[in-house]
């Protein structure tokens, strides 16, 4: 009688089989080749499993006394998961930390400078007396001796820094820049006032003596372009949709966010702090969600929206107005005095038409460019403020067009 009771060996799973498999060998099958994992992609998935960025930036540091180099790695610092998901997770922890740290702060967190050392103080004391053999030296006419003086006094500048201290005693070595703060005529009036080096919004005492520094959470969308499908996002008649638009404010969306909280700190008189984060809709326009300290009166937000703009000058692109050997040509404007006097718009030359010779630089074509102005649903901005103990944001309602909600704390 035969046995039939031995036991038939299984078949190795996937992971087992691949791993048994030499992929030096030089007649492998193209089928097995394809299912055996790439190691670069294995050492990424390693690093991720153990919290190491998959995209260090390589640096090196040279001593300048013995002038060996030594590689080493620095992580990339990317905040968005589908770049480094370590990194991003890192900061992302890092910014809950932040917040659940310094959000509720009833006081200023400044850290006082340490004392000066003994090195520190002979450092300043002997650049004083090099500086004032240097001044001498000026007086005299010895113009020789006072580039010998300078060399020495950037040499000691040097020193100054490597032993601990911030700052230059050499003042300002370059030109303050100088920007226009002059406001469309046609923009409404943002109000201001004075401001104070604080970052601590507003304080309410309630009737228990209990003092309470609610928080806001602020929505600002991008007007609408044309109507659209509910929850499906794309136009109802595309021959309609303002697709041009749309495009350009998103490109410049980032630009009227900054200047959004330039506005915003401008009218609440100090130096608001928040976290927002920029998400794109149904419809792929963004909008920003900002949860800042402090709160402002829902009149005061609707002034700043309504007066927030970002204007660039975007050259029609519908006529080809330069083409073959029909080119703008530079022409040089007039020397200007050596003494940091500039033109208003910081060219030293125009582009001009070789047939009417008329100004036309590239990207300010005003002959036939418009003035956009990107600014948020500045009617449809509100807010609230309520007064209670938790910590906890609460969004409030959001609609494509309005801005409002709250988050008390402490």
């Amino acid at each position: 009688m035969t046995d039939t009771s031995t036991p038939v060996p299984s078949i190795p799973s996937t992971v087992e089989s691949a791993a048994a498999v030499d992929a030096s060998h030089p007649r492998l099958a193209r089928t097995v080749r394809d299912r055996l994992p790439v190691a670069l992609d294995v050492a990424i998935e390693v690093a991720k499993l153990n919290g190491v960025c998959i995209r260090p930036i390589e640096l090196r540091r040279l001593d300048v006394l013995t002038g060996q180099e030594e590689p080493f790695d620095v992580p990339c610092g990317a905040t968005q998961e589908a770049k480094c998901p370590p990194c991003a997770k890192r900061n992302r922890y890092l910014r809950m930390a932040q917040c659940r740290e310094g959000w509720h702060l009833d006081h200023e967190p400044i850290s006082e400078p340490d004392p000066s050392t003994e090195e520190q103080r002979w450092l300043i004391e002997f650049r004083a007396d090099v500086q004032a053999k240097r001044d001498a030296a000026e007086r005299d006419g010895h113009t020789e001796e006072v580039a010998d003086w300078e060399q020495a006094i950037s040499a000691i500048d040097a020193e100054i820094n490597q032993a601990g201290m911030r700052g230059s005693l050499s003042g300002r070595t370059v030109p303050k820049r100088s920007r226009s703060t002059r406001r469309r005529q046609d923009a409404p009036d943002l109000p201001k006032r004075a401001m104070s080096p604080t970052t601590l919004g507003r304080a309410f005492t309630g009737t228990d003596g209990r003092v309470y520094r609610p928080s806001m959470f602020i929505t600002l969308t991008l007007p609408s372009y044309g109507r659209i499908r509910a929850g499906q996002g794309v136009p109802v008649d595309p021959s309609t949709y303002d697709y041009r638009r749309a495009a350009r404010d998103a490109l410049h969306f980032s630009k009227l966010v900054d200047r959004f909280v330039q506005n915003l700190r401008r009218v609440a008189g100090y130096d608001v702090q928040y976290f927002a984060t920029v998400e794109p809709q149904k419809r792929l326009a963004p909008h920003l969600h900002m949860a800042i300290r402090g709160t402002l009166p829902r009149a005061e937000i609707k002034a700043i929206a309504a007066a927030t703009y970002h204007q660039v000058w975007w050259p029609a692109v519908d006529e080809v107005r330069f083409a073959g050997d029909h080119l703008p040509v530079w022409s040089s404007r007039a020397d200007l005095p050596d003494d940091g006097t500039a033109y208003p718009d910081g060219q030293d030359g125009d582009y001009l038409d070789p047939e009417t010779g008329r100004s036309c630089p590239p990207g300010t074509r005003r002959s036939t460019g418009s003035t956009r102005t990107r600014r948020p649903n500045p009617c449809t901005c509100s807010a609230s403020v309520t007064r209670s103990t938790s910590k906890a944001c609460s969004p409030g309602p959001r609609t494509p067009t309005s801005a409002s909600a709250t988050c008390p704390s402490t």
